[in-house]
């Protein structure tokens, strides 16, 4: 969990909102995926939406 934190506060705001975007088009495509029956592996989903806490968590504390 460590080496995730030192990646995520080396990026700039703007390389953050694009990651923010890019994981939410990535969770929606997961959700189609599990409601389909096509996700084996849906441990995935929780990673993602725990990677987005990540990045909203760090743009927030570079507002202030």
């Amino acid at each position: 969990m460590a080496e995730k934190k030192v990646k995520n506060e080396s990026l700039t705001t703007e390389a953050l909102e694009s990651k923010l975007a890019d994981l939410k088009k990535e969770q929606m495509n997961q959700r189609f995926q599990h409601a389909a029956g096509q996700m084996p592996k849906t441990h995935v989903m929780r990673q993602t939406r725990r990677e987005i806490a990540r990045v909203k968590t760090k743009l927030n504390a570079a507002k202030k």
